[in-house]
């Protein structure tokens, strides 16, 4: 900015350019002075002093004549412009006001796969940018006592009964089904009967405890008379699949987890087919939690998700 220009802002009083304004739309000084409830002595004066300021006779007035001249016109039209700018001034303070920030920290367990939440979560971070996350894994009771103990937003896990301390809603189904590694003897049979797989060495979950969230896989394993003490055991999901496909032992998995190492010749399915356990992923809060608006509008889209998409289409098997 020149100097002059720099000086000029700060010289020319603001007023003058409403009443300028005032005078052209109204299309007089009669009319405006009546619109401003000045008196037109005060708006002739307000005129003299703007046309001086700017060193530009702005307009041209004679009996029974009133117009623009070249430089009041261009004066009118950037003072509209600006004028426009200073009415949108209470929505844009009010929109930035309502700009969504925080911090959500998500502590979930391992490979949580479920296509809707990552849709919603890609979503929310398109509608509010200036949100940060943190994601921590672990198992799913170290995710129950985070929620608890007010150390995350929110949890992803197993939960083997209702904890009344929380709120939680099912996120997802998914079906585990048993697997072998490359280096199985039964990897690549299409002709595997139950009985075939009956003592061999396996791998599992902690959580297959008796009374876990897992428990029905532990009882999977029990079906097809896999040996009692595994040979190899992980809370993490990673871990378990590693395991498998490294010939430790025959393990389980979620069936929609382990397909694209299906495709790719890492695993192998083995029976049963039917009647596999079927484990749900939860959605977990402590409802005793301040949340900050980050939270609260992360929450309120992963509830509508959930509200609004049938359990059917969640269910992954």
């Amino acid at each position: 900015m020149r100097p002059y220009e720099e000086r000029f802002i700060w010289r020319l009083d603001w007023n003058l350019l409403r009443t300028f304004t005032a005078v052209v739309e109204q299309g007089g000084i009669t009319r405006a002075a009546e619109f401003l409830a000045l008196s037109q002595p005060t708006v002739s004066s307000a005129l003299k002093r703007l046309e001086d300021t700017v060193e530009k006779r702005l307009l041209d007035r004679r009996p029974g004549h009133f117009a623009l001249t070249p430089a009041g016109e261009t004066l009118y039209r950037e003072s509209c412009m600006l004028f426009g700018s200073i009415s949108r001034l209470p929505g844009l303070m009010a929109a930035a006001e309502s700009v969504v920030t925080g911090h959500i920290a998500i502590a979930m367990t391992s490979h949580v796969v479920c296509p809707h939440f990552d849709e919603a979560m890609s979503r929310f971070n398109r509608d509010y940018p200036e949100v940060t996350y943190s994601i921590s894994i672990t198992d799913s009771a170290d995710v129950v006592s985070r929620i608890r103990q007010n150390q995350a937003t929110l949890g992803l896990c197993l939960m083997r009964e209702d904890d009344p301390q929380l709120d939680n809603r099912i996120l997802f189904r998914e079906f585990f089904g048993l697997f072998c590694g490359p280096g199985h003897p039964l990897f690549g049979r299409k002709d595997i009967a139950p009985g075939d797989l009956s003592g061999q060495p396996s791998v599992s979950f902690q959580t297959e405890i008796e009374n876990g969230p897992l428990y029905l896989v532990r009882q999977l394993r029990e079906r097809v008379n896999l040996q009692a003490e595994p040979r190899g055991v992980s809370a993490n999901l990673p871990e378990v699949r590693r395991m498998i496909v490294n010939g430790l032992g025959i393990g389980a998995l979620p069936v929609h987890v382990a397909r694209r190492e299906v495709k790719s010749g890492l695993l192998w399915p083995l029976p049963p087919w039917e009647e596999l356990p079927a484990i749900d992923i939860h959605f977990v809060l402590n409802p005793r939690r301040s949340l900050n608006p980050a939270e609260t509008a992360f929450v309120t889209v992963m509830h509508e998700m959930i509200a609004a998409t049938p359990f059917e289409e969640r269910t992954y098997s």
